[in-house]
């Protein structure tokens, strides 16, 4: 049985975050994203590694060197998710903010 880490688990610390935004642009190798942090290479590696297991990058070996590619069809799956709730949060906003108006509007009025 092969267990997959939790994209949202791995989604959650910002370093993971910067490496995905780094990788988005281009392929990169292990050395390339670490000189970008100022952690231990050991480190870097073990976020490449979580990004890894839940499919957010993949790996490309091209003779001694691996590289990085950002996988858009999973992040694509964690928009899907995550589309709903934000949605659901601009309804939310949307109703507040013409409470808000309403609200303004009344009170401009009884000022004249």
């Amino acid at each position: 049985m092969n267990l997959r880490r939790d994209v949202f688990q791995a989604l959650a610390d910002p370093t993971r975050r910067a490496i995905l935004l780094l990788v988005a642009s281009q392929s990169m190798t292990a050395g390339a994203i670490a000189a970008n942090f100022d952690t231990a290479r050991p480190t870097v590696s073990k976020h490449l590694q979580i990004l890894t297991e839940c499919d957010l990058l993949q790996q490309e070996q091209n003779g001694r060197e691996i590289y990085y590619h950002f996988n858009p069809q999973k992040m694509k799956e964690v928009a899907d998710f995550i589309e709903p709730f934000r949605k659901l949060w601009d309804d939310r906003f949307n109703k507040l903010e013409a409470i808000m108006k309403q609200r303004m509007n009344k009170s401009s009025d009884k000022k004249q």
